[in-house]
């Protein structure tokens, strides 16, 4: 039988995001897991090259890329759904580990062990998870609701004052961010004109 994971994968782009949200750019899984890789991969050559800390910046980065794949078996639920109580956050988050299972199960035997550590980046490198891959999440969200506010679009106002207050929270302990918020962030609200 045929390897299913790869067309699995490829689904990421029907998947779309901000589900209870009105967009004037609709955002898809597939898109936010590039812009989270490029984010991710980012943070981690900072954390390397201007902060001296021993992290493979590739490994985060497709790691980051694989962090929604859960997604393609279970959806997109919005935040403020997931996380409304603990039951429901405990309920989801059992079916993103039996999605992830899964989801790995149809991976050719002889990738499993190559891609074991993308797909279970979270549990296996937790410190690392938290610092680069949910740092780089949470500013493509950041990034979704400026460009939606850019755009006239107000529904996502009360989105984009949560993370960026979040993300100013993250920066206090995580060098790498505050520096990328501090010489990165201000470009992405210029014109192409301007940058």
């Amino acid at each position: 039988m045929a390897s299913s994971f790869f067309a699995f994968v490829d689904r990421t782009k029907y998947i779309n995001r901000w589900g209870l949200m009105r967009s004037t750019d609709p955002e898809n899984v597939c898109e936010h897991s590039m812009q989270t890789a490029v984010l991710a991969h980012a943070l981690a050559v900072a954390g390397r090259d201007i902060f001296g800390k021993n992290v493979s910046p590739e490994k985060i980065a497709v790691a980051a890329l694989y962090h929604d794949a859960s997604e393609i078996l279970t959806g997109d639920l919005p935040t403020p759904v997931k996380y409304r109580s603990s039951d429901l956050e405990t309920a989801y988050k059992t079916a993103e580990a039996d999605a992830k299972e899964r989801l790995f199960s149809t991976l050719p035997e002889g990738l499993k062990k190559g891609f074991e550590e993308s797909i279970f980046f979270e549990e296996q490198n937790p410190e690392l998870y938290y610092s680069y891959v949910k740092a780089a999440d949470k500013l493509s969200a950041y990034l979704k609701c400026q460009n939606e506010l850019a755009s006239g679009n107000r529904e996502f106002l009360r989105a984009h004052q949560g993370l960026e207050s979040s993300l100013r929270k993250m920066a206090e302990e995580n060098e790498e961010l505050k520096w990328f918020m501090e010489n990165v962030l201000p470009s992405y609200s210029l014109t192409l004109d301007d940058l």
